[in-house]
């Protein structure tokens, strides 16, 4: 602006007296001026407009890094919260735990002991004195039978327990070896069904087969339309229709006046 003022000052100065080429020069001096300004501004814009970019920048990658970090705020809230949830359920189960066991170190050492005779439910089954039953004497046993064997009320006695304590292969054992020692005896059906029972959680297919030998081996007992019965449940939770009718209706057709035959009408009409 100085320099603009002087050639101003100069040019009033020399008034009417100046040459064409000194206002010639003073023109291109004021052109190039002008041409400098621009520059000097266009340069600045330039400038300014990649501070504000990279302000602009700066501001995104803040956002970013702060919906980062209230995401994970977010994760470990959620995480306390079902931290302590299972804490709070661990919590309860203890407490149930400690309920169920008395808080007594004595009822904790009695499961120990339960623990370690059922794993050799196997050897106790052969080493228990036997029994004789209301006779006196041990009917329909077999050619396996032994003096140190228990009798068949306390085999399936044993059976049963272990069905209840959830170890289905150490009961299997004990019915089937009052199977084979005690065929024709009142038991026999029963244990023979209750061999069946422990198989339907895992394994439907030789629980089937189980309640049909039930059926076939002792079609007066009590336990056949139990067992035809059984077997139209598993067929009709597993979809397979057509079976569960089958089976119901031989209950209603073998076993009419049974309470299973009853049970059996029902579904019938609701299938």
């Amino acid at each position: 602006m100085r320099r603009l003022a002087a050639l101003c000052v100069a040019a009033a100065t020399l008034g009417g007296c100046a040459l064409k080429g000194d206002v010639r020069r003073v023109e291109r001096q004021l052109g190039e001026y002008r041409e400098e300004t621009a520059r000097a501004d266009s340069a600045r814009a330039v400038m300014l407009a990649r501070l504000l970019d990279e302000l602009a920048g700066l501001q995104m990658q803040s956002s970013r890094i702060l919906d980062t970090l209230t995401s994970q705020r977010q994760t470990m809230v959620a995480m306390r919260g079902s931290f302590r949830g299972e804490l709070t359920q661990v919590q309860r189960q203890l407490v149930t735990i400690q309920e169920l066991t008395g808080q007594s170190q004595s009822v904790i050492s009695q499961l120990r002991n339960e623990i370690a005779r059922r794993e050799t439910i196997p050897i106790a089954a052969r080493q228990l004195p036997g029994r004789r039953d209301e006779r006196g004497a041990r009917a329909g046993a077999g050619a396996g039978q032994s003096s140190t064997d228990p009798g068949p009320e306390e085999m399936f006695t044993i059976g049963r327990r272990e069905l209840e304590r959830g170890a289905p292969q150490a009961a299997r054992v004990a019915f089937r070896r009052l199977l084979e020692l005690y065929p024709q005896h009142g038991r026999a059906a029963d244990a023979l069904y209750w061999i069946g029972e422990s198989f339907r959680a895992d394994d439907p297919d030789s629980a089937a087969a189980t309640f049909e030998q039930v059926v076939e081996r002792f079609p007066g007992s009590d336990r056949a339309p139990l067992a035809l019965y059984k077997i139209g449940l598993d067929a009709e939770r597993r979809g397979d229709l057509a079976a569960a009718r089958l089976y119901f209706q031989r209950v209603v057709a073998g076993y009419p006046r049974s309470d299973e035959a009853d049970l059996a009408r029902a579904k019938l009409q609701n299938l």
